[in-house]
């Protein structure tokens, strides 16, 4: 069995000290939890300055402060968002969070768990970083190449915009990425054997399922567009099967997920 918490950290205006404060009580939730999540992920928009905007440099140390505080034996997954290379990325600010954050995209392996880290914003606008673009879709390929012989248990995607928030046929919006896109991606991820993505994004709780991918979206830490809580999720892995569940941050840091393990480990 594993287990790992999924969370997305977009913050900004007046409330940064409210979203600073929010971000060290999700790092001590984790800190706290048993058992050991085997790595805590960030679905993207870690701050939320976009690229040459004020107090950009400012939110990043604040939030390079907080997650250093994360156990050194729980491994920190980062994922880029649009507020991080901005809408349109170009090379430079490709290069910005590489350098800060680390790799935009990038695999490993959790047991049996084949997981890819993707910039879904090379699928969103990569009209100012073509080859980027076509650099990672190769690599893709080459990942999903491993997923599609069964050389894993289960194969995992991590985003920050969704395929889709409800249904693989659903209208075009900011918070998804377009029809003829998301098709395109899911059916590759689909034949390849990947059987969710998890992403963030829309500040709000959200998901649906195409053929047998799971769709997930989770709410952030910070910022709430919805009715959700500001939380995390956590995602539970068998051999056999995966299941997640949305947990409040005073939930998490109160009585954690013990209570809750075989709760989570009987769903279907």
């Amino acid at each position: 069995m594993k287990a790992w918490s999924t969370g997305n950290c977009d913050s900004g205006g007046d409330e940064w000290g409210q979203e600073i404060r929010l971000t060290e009580q999700a790092v001590q939730a984790v800190n706290k939890l048993k058992p050991r999540p085997r790595f805590f992920v960030l679905c993207g928009d870690l701050i939320h300055a976009m690229p040459g905007t004020p107090w950009r440099k400012e939110q990043t140390a604040d939030l390079q402060r907080v997650l250093a505080r994360v156990d050194s034996d729980i491994p920190l997954v980062l994922v880029s968002g649009n507020h991080d290379l901005g809408n349109a990325p170009t090379p430079e600010t490709v290069a910005e969070f590489q350098r800060t954050w680390g790799d935009d995209y990038f695999s490993f392996w959790v047991g049996g768990v084949l997981c890819l880290v993707l910039n879904s914003q090379f699928w969103y606008d990569a009209s100012r970083c073509p080859a980027l673009k076509q650099a990672q879709d190769q690599w893709l390929d080459r990942q999903l190449s491993v997923a599609g012989q069964r050389e894993c248990q289960h194969a995992i995607v991590f985003q920050h915009i969704p395929l889709f928030l409800q249904s693989i046929d659903e209208d075009d919006d900011y918070f998804n990425l377009t029809k003829s896109v998301r098709r395109e991606v899911a059916d590759k991820l689909v034949r390849a054997g990947v059987t969710a993505v998890f992403s963030g994004h829309y500040h709000r709780n959200a998901g649906g399922t195409y053929q047998n991918l799971d769709m997930v979206v989770s709410s952030a830490i910070g910022c709430q567009l919805g009715q959700d809580t500001h939380g995390l999720r956590v995602v539970v892995v068998t051999a056999e099967k995966i299941v997640h569940r949305y947990y409040s941050l005073d939930e998490l840091s109160e009585k954690g997920i013990e209570d809750d393990l075989m709760g989570l480990m009987k769903e279907k």
